[in-house]
């Protein structure tokens, strides 16, 4: 690859368009995205490929979170991905941690003072980081 860092393309990324998550137990992760974490339901292909609305995206594209069955692949740990990360509001944040205590559904807390946010992660049942970030002050200087 060839591209001078001054050099910028002619189009702009405007956001992320899908998160696609392969499953192993694909009941446990329903009940995670759709039951736990509380994700609408947009379209159910078949038994094996699932997709939750994540938002308003680009020109009309929804953002979505899609479960999918299929050939097992490294998750996890072991997995290139670090982590998925879902925005919500301060507010939001705090009862989601309080719903997380009530189905005692472990996670931790971490804070991005350069930035001005804070993370409350935990993992599903695959074994995937699941972020729910939020900005809760301007960044620090």
């Amino acid at each position: 690859m060839n591209v001078n860092p001054p050099e910028r393309p002619p189009f702009q990324i405007g956001g992320l368009g899908e998160i696609a998550i392969r499953c192993r137990d694909m009941p446990a992760m329903r009940a995670f995205y759709g039951g736990l974490l509380g994700l609408q339901l947009l379209a159910e292909r078949h038994a094996g490929l699932v997709f939750y609305d994540l938002g308003a995206g680009i020109a009309g594209h929804r953002q979505v979170l899609a479960l999918f069955t299929g050939d097992a692949g490294t998750t996890g740990a072991s997995s290139v991905l670090h982590h998925i990360a879902l925005g919500m509001t301060p507010q939001d944040q705090e009862q989601a941690m309080a719903w997380y205590e009530t189905h005692q559904q472990p996670y931790h807390i971490e804070h991005f003072d350069w930035i001005g946010w804070r993370g409350v992660f935990t993992k599903d049942p695959e074994g995937n980081t699941v972020e729910l970030v939020a900005k809760l002050k301007e960044p620090a200087p």
